[in-house]
């Protein structure tokens, strides 16, 4: 029995920008004489947790390189939901824009990109040799080439609530998925309050379930991207865990949740924890102090057999160049330039942002450790190590097309919705899943 295809997102307006900034697109940014030059640079991006860092992107970034370089700049700010759609759209007109930034590796995309070898050359000369967690996302190992550039990642800590825990023995949060699952019911239980780790089919429950699989050791693809999951026991475990959290700690809206629905719930104190970026502990930060003030972050649980503590990314940032840009030479100085505002762009995204070249951002542990909306100040200090506990999307191989397909798709949340209402046990949903995650993996074998 093959899943439900995966609904069509609806489209909608471009969000808004910080400081009243319109929320239509696209934005113009470009100096006087550029008209007369002939140069146009089309860029389009995924909008930002973090309001103020797409707005500085706009206005300062975009703008004082269209000055510098004589250049008609457009921007386009697109909602998450929306990226992947928006992305076969131009690629299958063959036409649209120059840069395409996603919040992801877009490796399903290397068939239409530049090799982008040339702008980590340039950039490693400056700043150093590519982080594992970027030449992972963005190499393609069948034609040696670079699909993507990779400038940024969002780590994914745990997020819980310690007034809420505290009542229930654990005042410094759970300490692995055992005592998330056995505190996580007692706390319903007595107080009402679910844990709400996102199960929907959206940016935030993909990450949340395929780092709960990853931790249960439930592997989708071995290093060489020969299909794994449900080739043993690892699979039915994990399936039956996340039944187990969802019955006897969860929330039926965490099943339903939009984009944005854990945050929601956290932000309201009416969830005791989340996988999220820190965008959520900031947004608190703005708009309830005392709710920020009981929000704690600590890294991710240790996982089950042997699998350490991991939790996947909640973004990857990364820029391609289409091979069909009419800007292709402005294109790819643009994407290399982006590194150069890395340490500005850390603090516009209040720390959400972590460089992948750590030389851009040298003092980062010293202002985790110093942070100056947090309450204490060293709140984010368990941020510190997050780059070793963080792997690619795909590991423990690449970010290859088949797995971002996977991941696009939302195969492993909608394989956990069925399971989780009781449609299939969890033995018939790690079956059809493994079986349309094989066909996926085949297709891409021919496509190459």
């Amino acid at each position: 029995m093959p899943w439900p295809k995966r609904k069509r997102v609806t489209r909608r307006n471009f969000i808004k920008l910080a400081a009243g900034a319109a929320a239509v697109g696209p934005f113009f940014v470009f100096r006087p004489d550029a008209f007369a030059s002939g140069n146009t640079l089309k860029v389009a991006k995924w909008a930002h947790f973090v309001p103020e860092f797409d707005d500085w992107f706009i206005n300062v970034v975009a703008a004082q390189w269209a000055k510098q370089n004589n250049t008609r700049v457009t921007v386009d700010v697109i909602p998450v939901e929306e990226i992947r759609d928006r992305a076969f759209t131009e690629v299958k007109a063959g036409k649209g824009h120059d840069i395409f930034i996603f919040p992801w590796p877009p490796a399903e995309y290397h068939h239409y990109a530049i090799d982008h070898t040339g702008i980590y050359r340039t950039v490693a000369a400056k700043y150093g040799a590519i982080q594992q967690i970027a030449h992972r996302s963005t190499f393609n190992p069948n034609n040696r080439k670079y699909f993507a550039f990779a400038d940024f990642w969002v780590p994914s800590p745990l997020h819980f609530f310690q007034d809420y825990w505290a009542q229930v023995g654990m005042p410094l949060g759970p300490v692995h998925y055992g005592s998330l699952l056995s505190g996580g019911a007692r706390l319903r239980d007595k107080l009402g309050i679910p844990c709400g780790l996102a199960f929907s089919p959206t940016l935030e429950g993909n990450v949340t379930l395929h780092t709960l699989l990853y931790s249960h050791r439930a592997l989708i693809f071995d290093s060489g991207g020969n299909l794994l999951f449900n080739k043993d026991a690892f699979a039915v475990t994990a399936l039956n865990y996340i039944h187990a959290l969802h019955q006897e700690a969860g929330t039926p809206e965490q099943l339903t949740w939009a984009s944005g629905g854990s945050v929601g719930a956290m932000l309201g104190h009416k969830s005791s924890a989340a996988i999220h970026a820190i965008s959520l502990l900031r947004a608190a930060e703005k708009q309830n102090q005392d709710v920020a003030r009981r929000l704690w972050i600590q890294p991710p649980l240790p996982g089950t057999s042997g699998m350490g503590v991991t939790a996947l990314p909640h973004v990857t940032n990364c820029s391609v160049v289409w091979n069909f840009a009419q800007n292709q030479e402005g294109a790819q100085q643009f994407v290399g330039d982006l590194i150069d505002t890395s340490r500005t762009g850390y603090e516009k995204s209040l720390g959400v942002n972590f460089p992948i070249y750590p030389k851009t951002v040298p003092n980062i542990i010293v202002r985790l450790s110093r942070d100056p909306q947090a309450n204490p100040s060293s709140k984010y200090t368990a941020l510190k190590d997050a780059l070793h506990w963080t792997p690619n999307l795909g590991v423990p191989g690449f970010a290859t097309p088949a797995f971002m397909e996977i991941f696009n798709t939302f195969l492993v949340p909608r394989m956990v919705q069925s399971v989780v209402k009781g449609e299939r046990s969890p033995e018939e949903g790690a079956a059809i899943a493994s079986a349309e995650m094989q066909r996926i993996l085949d297709k891409w074998k021919q496509v190459g």
